[in-house]
């Protein structure tokens, strides 16, 4: 599976913690990141990851083009809720691309951790 993986900054502790944590299910997919989540992912984990550009410069629309073109399969997004952010249209719009191309979207650990759960049972 391809899986994208993407924290606002409140989060990046949250999805390194939620990537430690299944590190061994997640080694055996494909991961993309936006740039400064990946870099955080791996300098933390044993997990290989495409970084993208971080996510304010395009890299939240790098990984909505690879889910338009169906080549994400899972989206872990992060995201916080209490924070405005500069680029919330960027986010907006990937994830309405994750509801128009039926792609298991999770915006919470709660969420994610039964997304990559259910994963590892197949």
């Amino acid at each position: 599976m391809n899986i994208a993986l993407i924290a606002h900054d409140k989060k990046k502790a949250d999805i390194v913690e939620l990537c430690k944590k299944f590190e061994s299910v997640l080694m055996q997919h494909n991961l993309y990141a936006t740039g400064t989540t990946g870099l955080h992912i791996m300098n933390e984990t044993n997990l290989k990851v495409q970084r993208m550009k971080s996510g304010p410069l395009g890299g939240d629309q790098e990984i909505g083009a690879l889910v338009a073109n169906q080549k994400i399969d899972v989206v872990v997004f992060l995201r916080d809720p209490l924070t405005p952010q500069p680029h919330e249209p960027d986010i907006n719009a990937l994830l309405r691309l994750c509801d128009v191309h039926n792609v298991a979207l999770a915006t919470n650990v709660n969420t994610a951790e039964k997304i990559i759960q259910s994963i590892k049972k197949h």
